[in-house]
């Protein structure tokens, strides 16, 4: 069984419950804002240590923010 493997996350979930703006997020975890889109928009994956800084922004288990799957082949 091979899939294609995703890596979906709820930063921009995150931030609308603690109304902050991707530039504040960004700062907080010493990015850019881009880099934050990027990641929202799943054009990015960010490094290990990035997914827990942003994780810990938000006071919640990286599994609370990104999610790994492998999509099923048809």
């Amino acid at each position: 069984m091979s899939g294609e493997k995703v890596l979906s996350n709820r930063i921009r979930v995150l931030r609308a419950e603690k109304k902050m703006t991707q530039k504040e997020l960004a700062e907080k975890v010493g990015v850019s804002r881009q880099t934050i889109i990027s990641i929202e928009k799943g054009n990015y994956t960010p490094s290990l240590i990035l997914g827990f800084d942003i994780a810990e922004v938000f006071n919640v288990r990286i599994d609370e923010v990104f999610q790994y799957k492998i999509t099923k082949e048809e």
